[in-house]
């Protein structure tokens, strides 16, 4: 499990494309810090497992399945990526839970400047609105964001210096794509209160 809270920014040093997935070499001094074989870490939001790692470097093995539903496969040499490692029991929740299983793609749609922060807008699948609300937790690139506002088809986020300096939503453009992760609690509680209905539906 991830927290959303964005340990470094760090980047694609290599690329290898294969038959029905790809291998990605990634830099992060921070994350690689006492990592291993079989650890996870979190790239722009999806969980990847390390295959190899050697100094500041490692190694991570993207299916195809992983590629299609998410924007990593946009990703080539000198690309920049949020990574964050999991969260550790009894450490604090400084964003909200991540799963680090992406649900869909967005893409970013204007930027608003301001003096002290800036307005993102974002674009949201329709399969995805249900879970979006005012106010509420979305994880975009695998950053923990809350929603300023929420329509049917985007949603904005504000972002203050510190995440624009240190993730890739300081960097990217509009027309660029970002990986989306709702709150799982949401999904939970549509489901709990889904089969309620049923049941009653059926004694009725």
């Amino acid at each position: 499990m991830f927290t959303g809270i964005v340990e470094e920014l760090g980047e694609v040093t290599a690329v290898e494309t294969l038959d029905d997935a790809c291998r990605f070499r990634l830099r992060g001094p921070v994350v690689t810090q006492g990592a291993k074989h079989g650890d996870s870490i979190a790239v722009n939001g999806v969980c990847l497992t390390v295959v190899d790692h050697e100094g500041d470097e490692f190694t991570a093995d993207v299916m195809a399945e992983t590629l299609n539903r998410s924007s990593l496969g946009a990703l080539a040499v000198g690309s920049r990526v949020n990574l964050e490692r999991p969260t550790a029991v009894g450490d604090r929740l400084g964003g909200h839970i991540v799963q680090g299983h992406v649900d869909g793609t967005g893409e970013i749609l204007g930027r608003t400047p301001s003096e002290h922060w800036e307005i993102v807008k974002i674009s949201l699948p329709a399969e995805l609105s249900r879970y979006v609300v005012e106010k509420g937790s979305i994880t975009v690139d695998g950053i923990s964001l809350t929603v300023v506002d929420a329509g049917r088809d985007h949603f904005t986020v504000s972002l203050i210096p510190t995440t624009l300096a240190l993730t890739t939503l300081g960097i990217k453009k509009p027309g660029d794509p970002v990986n989306l992760e709702v709150d799982v609690i949401a999904k939970y509680v549509e489901r709990m209160l889904g089969d309620r209905v049923a049941g009653e539906g059926v004694t009725r």
